[in-house]
């Protein structure tokens, strides 16, 4: 990730619409299928605001950060008041069975990650009955400048993260596409209005009513998708997974 883009995430993620509609589905999907009993991961933290939320929502979850850049971990650790720990996520620092659960948003994508090798360090660290909680960017065709300055090196579908999981040894195995009822915004924005590859960041300050409104509509998507309403296709897919 360009260093830019952890200032940006830092301002932004406590705030912004797609942050808080990111976190909202991870905890909603914690809850949904607890995991083993243990302290959980937030493997790629970057600036810690998910890692805060899951300490404020999940009080009696131990939650630990890891972030490859040291910088953005002691942010981390700073934001949430919980430990971070400064590691790749190719080779994460922590014994086998060491947490119930553990989350990871839009890490897998990566430059630097290997995904195979991220889950099957996941799966090594997990504890038997674990769940394991991934956000990825979805479908080739939506890439942009974006994920050139936030370095994903792929996008994914729900088939193909689930088959990756699978692999890796992970069990019921669930796909979710998220950010739908915008997706036709977010082409527009992507494919005719910011074509270039120097456009600016999508992590950036919206007008007060926008990001009102577009997290409105998120929460709508949220709502109907927790009365079993599928969603098809999305910009994001979050998936669900349990170590056996």
């Amino acid at each position: 990730m360009e260093p830019a883009e952890y200032d940006l995430m830092d301002a932004a993620e406590d705030g912004m619409w797609w942050y808080r509609a990111a976190h909202a589905r991870v905890l909603d999907a914690l809850r949904r299928r607890p995991g083993a009993r243990g302290p959980l991961l937030d493997a790629g933290c970057g600036t810690g605001g998910l890692l805060r939320r899951l300490a404020e929502d999940l009080p009696d979850v131990a939650a630990v950060g890891l972030d490859f850049v040291p910088q953005a971990a002691g942010r981390a650790a700073a934001k949430s008041g919980r430990p971070v720990t400064a590691g790749d996520a190719n080779r994460l620092p922590f014994p086998e069975a060491s947490f119930g659960a553990a989350v990871s948003i839009d890490v897998i994508c990566h430059a630097g990650v290997e995904p195979a090798q991220a889950l099957a360090e996941l799966h090594r660290v997990l504890r038997p009955g674990a769940t394991l909680v991934l956000n990825l960017p979805a479908f080739e065709w939506l890439r942009s400048a974006h994920d050139l300055r936030v370095h994903n090196a792929r996008r994914f579908t729900r088939e193909s993260a689930a088959a990756l999981l699978r692999e890796a040894g992970f069990t019921a195995v669930e796909g979710r596409y998220w950010n739908s009822l915008l997706l036709p915004l977010m082409v527009l924005q992507r494919k005719v209005l910011q074509r270039r590859p120097d456009a600016p960041s999508d992590v950036t300050e919206f007008p007060p009513w926008l990001d009102r409104s577009l997290h409105a509509v998120s929460e709508l998507e949220r709502w109907l998708g927790g009365r079993g309403l599928p969603m098809p296709a999305g910009g994001s897919v979050l998936m669900t997974a349990t170590r056996p």
